[in-house]
């Protein structure tokens, strides 16, 4: 049984592979379900993936494929106007679109995420996480399932950790994280750092991946994680 938004997220797909042959954007799904932010949309792709609704194209960026016809019910009943007319219109036949058999295959295309990009962050010793209103585009096959936004590196502590000067980490959000799991690790509540992250003795250790650099140690009490490490963007100039 899908939710409404999954059920008129999966609806609105299909209609645009069968129009165009070409999956709609993040920002089109965004705009269509009338969603504040393109993470619903990443919730909404993640579950109906699990689901075996929709499957992601291998060696492409974010290529949706249907794969499975949703169910006539859903489990709350939709709103009087959940998507634009023109998806209403179409959706009222989406049962015959589903059910029957295309003249082509859909060629799903790419899709890139407009992350937001919160400053630099050190690899080396602490500097201060800035804030910032900049956003870095990301191929979403990047990604996995969560929230997530990007931080530039400074400094080389974690070179051998494949992690360079001018490197843009992709972290996706959490506040918890396993020992030897790269982290952004926030330290003093004011500044923050790339690091390994393991515990020894009640204490938090920051271990970088350079044989130059000691490690850190910190109170429990003086670290945040704020995010793990999913990914990195590296520009040639």
């Amino acid at each position: 049984m899908l939710t409404r938004k999954q059920h008129e997220l999966l609806t609105f797909i299909q209609l645009r592979l069968e129009e165009s042959g070409i999956s709609p954007s993040f920002e089109e799904m965004k705009e269509a379900l009338d969603l504040k932010s393109k993470s619903g949309v990443h919730r909404l792709i993640s579950a109906l993936e699990e689901r075996g609704f929709i499957r992601r194209l291998p060696n492409r960026a974010r290529a949706l494929e249907v794969i499975r016809e949703p169910e006539t019910s859903v489990t709350r009943k939709p709103k009087s106007n959940p998507l634009p007319a023109a998806v209403n219109d179409a959706a009222s036949s989406a049962s015959v679109v589903l059910g029957g058999k295309t003249s082509k295959p859909a060629a799903p295309a790419n899709d890139v995420i407009e992350l937001p990009l919160h400053g630099r962050i050190a690899a080396g010793a602490p500097i201060e996480a800035l804030e910032g209103a900049s956003t870095l585009p990301v191929p979403a096959a990047l990604l996995g399932s969560g929230e997530h936004y990007a931080l530039e590196v400074s400094g080389d502590s974690m070179v051998e950790a494949g992690i360079l000067d001018g490197d843009y980490a992709l972290v996706r959000r959490t506040d918890t994280a396993r020992d030897g799991e790269i982290v952004v690790a926030l330290v003093r509540g004011e500044e923050a750092t790339l690091k390994y992250l393991r515990r020894e003795k009640g204490m938090i250790r920051l271990d970088p991946a350079n044989a130059a650099y000691d490690p850190q140690f910190y109170r429990s009490d003086e670290v945040q994680v704020q995010g793990k490490l999913a990914g990195l963007l590296r520009r040639y100039h």
